[in-house]
């Protein structure tokens, strides 16, 4: 995928945002990441409570949790010089279709973890899903390695949704290992599948 069309905009955010990101927003073909709203919260919690087979969240998430966790620990960490974790909205024609995050940040040695959910139905088309996960990791990388500074992102997959870490590989993340029956979901053992990104590797991907 040519990722030439990227642009960055630094504009104020609908809400305060991230201090960090300075209002950063990026664009390709009319997706386009930013800093999480407020208002993302219902649509984020839905899309968790439908996909939590691939996820360690142990049980479903109630709207009064949900809204806890938005206004004490996302809101929060919005005026932070080192914020964790820094949760982006992901947009496609000004539509929410998706959710990201950077989490375990050590900022002493610039290594963030990245996550991301997308809308439940988006992910049934596999071919759509792997569009989807190729330009919501590179929008990623663009924020962690051009404005963070940081020098590595990784990634932890589910042995039990090839597509998704397949994706993950395909968009320029390098599979480190295994971590072998690391979460018990509905009574069986999943392994974790460990990927990452270093700057130096993106930057020779998609030079600037």
């Amino acid at each position: 995928m040519d990722f030439s069309k990227f642009s960055s905009i630094p504009s104020p955010p609908a809400s305060p945002g991230y201090r960090i990101l300075k209002g950063y927003t990026s664009e390709f073909r009319g997706y386009e990441i930013s800093s999480i709203r407020m208002e993302d919260s219902e649509p984020i919690m839905n899309w968790r409570n439908e996909q939590m087979a691939y996820l360690k969240q142990p049980k479903a998430l109630s709207r009064d949790n949900q809204i806890t966790y938005f206004n004490e620990i996302v809101k929060a960490q919005f005026s932070g010089t080192h914020p964790d974790p820094i949760l982006f909205r992901f947009t496609l024609q000004n539509k929410l279709i998706g959710y990201a995050s950077f989490s375990n940040t050590d900022w002493a040695n610039l290594h963030t973890r990245a996550f991301f959910l997308l809308d439940t139905e988006r992910t049934k088309d596999k071919f759509q899903y792997g569009r989807d996960c190729s330009i919501i990791l590179n929008l990623l990388m663009r924020v962690a390695f051009t404005i963070l500074n940081l020098n590595k992102i990784s990634t932890y997959s589910f042995n039990n949704r090839g597509f998704h870490f397949h994706a993950v590989e395909a968009s320029g993340f390098q599979r480190e290992g295994v971590l072998r029956q690391q979460i018990k979901k509905d009574g069986n053992w999943l392994d974790v599948i460990v990927a990452s990104c270093l700057r130096s590797e993106f930057e020779k991907q998609f030079p600037q």
